[in-house]
């Protein structure tokens, strides 16, 4: 009798697994960048947030998809986002670069999903930091466009390697750096000074005995001005909105991304 309980209990428990199960829909025949099934967004923001995608995508090849459900229905949203960028194969094939951000409001949870290609930048970590820094913030403002249109933009931040850390152990790294940075400089600077008195001091020594002497000198502090002024003027590039939204979608559409589990979740 005892077995017969306990084989009953158990078959209900799978039942309810099975039953709670989100049912991820067909790939749609509009392979595009939002897919709001709740009508969370106003008609206008979903096409200001789409159209952006579409550009990134136009100038990177990158698909990032954001879907917005009420309820995972019981199931993991990291698992469940994984699942659905496998299913409809979020990316291109071989490149594997889709990026699946995932909202179910009802259950006041987000996650990010990164397809293989991309999950070498876009780590677990850094999905982590931008749900937590850029996302989680405006959604308790209950201002979910905000909240996803920072949240992609932190995407593009960190596949174009320019997301910035806000947190204060990070500022306190900087700040380190910055103190090394500065002594280095600064003896540098006094080197620079010593030789410049040295080469003048020579000339003064040497000058009549022809030009040939002061003019490897003057060269060599011509590099070495150059060099200081070389290392400070650095410059770095950023995303550019590139390409242009022509109808509504992907080019080519979703070429069979993979994604490989893993990513990050939080809850507000």
């Amino acid at each position: 009798m005892k077995k017969f309980v306990y084989t009953l209990v158990l078959g209900f428990f799978f039942i309810g697994i099975s039953q709670a199960q989100y049912d991820i829909p067909k790939v749609p025949k509009k392979q595009t960048s939002v897919y709001d099934y709740v009508s969370l967004l106003s008609g206008g923001q979903s096409k200001r947030l789409e159209n952006k995608l579409i550009r990134y995508s136009d100038s990177t090849s990158t698909q990032i998809v954001v879907i917005i459900i009420n309820s995972t229905k019981g199931e993991d949203i990291n698992y469940l986002a994984a699942n659905w960028g496998e299913k409809w194969g979020i990316g291109q094939k071989g490149k594997d670069n889709g990026v699946v951000l995932m909202l179910a409001k009802g259950d006041r949870k987000v996650a990010i999903q990164a397809g293989r290609g991309t999950e070498g930048r876009l780590t677990d970590l850094m999905s982590k930091r931008i749900i937590e820094q850029r996302i989680i913030p405006e959604f308790k403002r209950d201002d979910y466009y905000e909240g996803l249109d920072k949240g992609t933009d932190g995407i593009f931040e960190v596949l174009t390697g320019e997301f910035k850390e806000t947190r204060k152990s990070k500022r306190r790294g900087n700040s380190h750096e910055s103190v090394i940075g500065g002594i280095i400089g600064f003896i540098f600077f006094i080197l620079l000074i010593i030789l410049v008195i040295a080469i003048i001091l020579r000339g003064r020594g040497g000058g009549n005995r022809g030009g040939g002497r002061k003019s490897t000198s003057g060269s060599l502090l011509d590099i070495l001005i150059l060099s200081s002024m070389g290392s400070s003027s650095r410059s770095s590039g950023g995303f550019g909105s590139g390409g242009s939204f022509g109808g509504g979608g992907f080019s080519g559409g979703f070429g069979g991304g993979s994604f490989g589990g893993g990513g990050a979740s939080g809850s507000w």
